[in-house]
């Protein structure tokens, strides 16, 4: 396989890691709706800020989320919601809908 190759599947892997875990899914989906402050984040998770706050720091440096400062409060936001399909793709697989085996997934 190609050194490229190789490299673009370790980030691809990298991705899929910061988004296997209950708690960031959780966040990435609430996040669809528009950006959240860490304080939102740890309440909707049940988790202490800096619990959030490290999460949240891995789907950063995966790409998936921007984030802003205004004050002393960061906000987070997509950056790739495509993620979002890629969601709803496996929620159709979980389902068994035969449309996730074809092109119509996604």
């Amino acid at each position: 396989m190609m050194t490229l190759q190789r490299e673009r599947i370790a980030q691809q892997a990298a991705i899929l890691k910061a988004l296997g875990q209950p708690s960031r899914l959780l966040m990435v989906q609430a996040l669809a709706e528009g950006p959240r402050c860490v304080c939102d984040l740890a309440e909707l998770v049940g988790s202490e800020m800096s619990t959030v706050s490290r999460h949240l720091s891995q789907l950063k440096n995966a790409g998936i989320l921007n984030h802003r400062r205004e004050g002393t409060t960061i906000y987070y936001e997509l950056r790739a919601p495509c993620v979002l399909r890629f969601l709803s793709c496996i929620d159709k697989v979980i389902d068994g809908d035969d449309e996730a085996r074809g092109l119509g997934c996604c």
